[in-house]
């Protein structure tokens, strides 16, 4: 199967995500439980997506989330616009004044050094888009009326509650019939399916809707937890970038899922928090397309690197660069994302064209 993009003439916007934008707080180069301040960052897996391929490919993106409207909610509409992401269909929801009933998702990220390792603390239980239902967006107005390219969501998305997962397949079912194409990050987080049945109900989830997606994208902890791929010869800290075993894995998942178009995913080997093994694969029309892999990368801050790879990925395809082009842009985009701080990504293409040839690291003047 061949991915069939409708072209920018028919449609608004190139991308469009779907998914909770939170307020990251760092505490820098210090600890969560002993910093006295933070700086703030808007973040989640899906809009960082839509960012990255607004902000550094210039393309035209949307976001459909849900925020309370107080000023928490209003701070990340200010984050929002710095990245440029349109916000015509965010739904704004009334605050109760104390947050009983609604609230803003917050997410505190250490970056981690060295031997300790990045840790995530999320406060998101009650949030607004974590309650939307099937209904509550117009879908048809964004795929029918206004038009869009590509359609990405993902599993961080679907784990905030038990409507999310409808609302997700709910807006697939509206993109397929409108033609758009449909990305999903599968983006495995054990905290957020551990209260509410663990792998197994993250498993049943996500393949009702792998049905739908076109381009499946993941790493190899993702495949295995999400869809029960298991990566041979792989040991519980995924020590080895063996891409024949990768390549296994995604076959049978591309056998499986015949409506995959495109399966992706990111190769890393955590040597330290500081220091990964960075690559990645891409499986399309029978054949691999291998990333040039980044020994020891080093690393400022984590978070992010895999929604990057996303967006670079995605910007190949919907440019027509072809797959090795798409592959070697998203892991070129993914590890200068992890060189500052943030989420989000601060890269220029031009940046990620240089890292792409194999540009150095020496001052530009």
């Amino acid at each position: 199967m061949s991915l069939n993009i409708k072209s920018k003439g028919e449609c608004r916007w190139d991308i469009v995500s779907l998914g909770e934008v939170m307020l990251r707080l760092d505490p820098g180069d210090k600890r969560i439980h002993t910093t006295r301040n933070f700086e703030v960052w808007e973040g989640g897996g899906e809009y960082n997506v839509a960012r990255g391929l607004k902000r550094c490919f210039g393309l035209d993106a949307a976001v459909v989330t849900a925020l309370a409207d107080n000023p928490i909610g209003r701070l990340v509409q200010d984050l929002i616009y710095q990245g440029g992401v349109d916000q015509s269909h965010i739904k704004w929801i009334d605050y109760d004044g104390v947050g009983r009933t609604v609230r803003n998702g917050m997410n505190f990220t250490e970056r981690g050094f060295g031997v300790r390792a990045a840790l995530g603390c999320s406060d998101r239980g009650h949030t607004a888009v974590s309650q939307l239902k099937p209904g509550d967006i117009d879908w048809e107005k964004i795929f029918g009326q206004e038009g869009a390219r590509w359609f990405h969501t993902g599993g961080i998305f679907c784990a905030l509650s038990g409507s999310t997962p409808e609302v997700a397949k709910e807006a697939m079912e509206s993109a397929k019939k409108h033609g758009t194409s449909i990305s999903y990050d599968l983006n495995y987080r054990d905290s957020l399916w551990r209260s509410i049945g663990g792998q197994a109900k993250a498993q049943e989830v996500n393949r009702e809707l792998a049905k739908y997606v076109d381009v499946m994208i993941g790493n190899e902890e993702d495949f295995t937890a999400c869809l029960g791929y298991e990566v041979e010869g792989q040991d519980e800290n995924h020590s080895k970038l063996d891409i024949a075993n990768f390549e296994k894995m995604i076959r049978r998942a591309v056998a499986d899922y015949p409506n995959f178009a495109v399966a992706a995913t990111t190769l890393r080997n955590a040597r330290t928090a500081s220091i990964n093994d960075w690559g990645a694969v891409c499986f399309t029309e029978g054949q691999l397309y291998q990333a040039l892999l980044r020994p020891e990368l080093e690393i400022f801050d984590r978070v992010g690197g895999g929604d990057s790879f996303a967006s670079g990925l995605i910007y190949g395809f919907l440019t027509g660069e072809g797959p090795e082009f798409a592959v070697n842009c998203g892991a070129a985009h993914g590890a200068l994302a992890m060189t500052t701080p943030g989420d989000t990504t601060t890269a220029s293409l031009a940046d990620v064209k240089r890292v792409m040839k194999g540009g150095g690291a020496r001052v530009a003047r």
